[in-house]
């Protein structure tokens, strides 16, 4: 489950899953609603794969974010699905999406740029919840 909710010039998404995986797999999902209108347009087409190395979870979540961020910047990237494994520190993920077709995806924002303001993952009884910034 991921929801947004208005930060100064900035849009902010909090996100609750009953695991890591889960976690970062919503937070994907979350930043792709920013920048389409509709996330169930996106198609499963393309397969990537993404490694990643932090130890810290919530910059481990702001270097995913980022790494999705720069597939849509630089190669117009949307990703539809994930699957994520986080093992200590490392995150290896497969993604599955297609470049954006200006004919079926109706872009919501633009967004520039992933934010450390307000980021964290926390661990709580009934899983994990997590909070960025996202500037637009």
């Amino acid at each position: 489950m991921y929801e947004t909710f208005d930060h100064t010039a900035d849009v902010g998404i909090r996100v609750a899953a009953p695991d890591l995986p889960q976690l970062f797999a919503e937070a994907a999902r979350g930043l792709l609603s920013l920048l389409v209108e509709d996330v169930g347009a996106v198609e499963p087409t393309v397969e990537l794969s993404i490694r990643l190395e932090e130890k810290d979870l919530a910059y481990l979540l702001f270097d995913w974010l980022r790494e999705l961020l720069y597939l849509y910047d630089a190669r117009h990237f949307l990703v539809g699905t994930c699957e994520v494994g986080i093992e200590d520190g490392v995150l290896l993920a497969k993604i599955w999406g297609e470049p954006c077709d200006m004919a079926r995806h109706s872009l919501a924002h633009e967004v520039k740029a992933i934010t450390s303001h307000g980021l964290f993952v926390h661990q709580e009884a009934e899983g994990y919840k997590a909070e960025f910034i996202v500037d637009i």
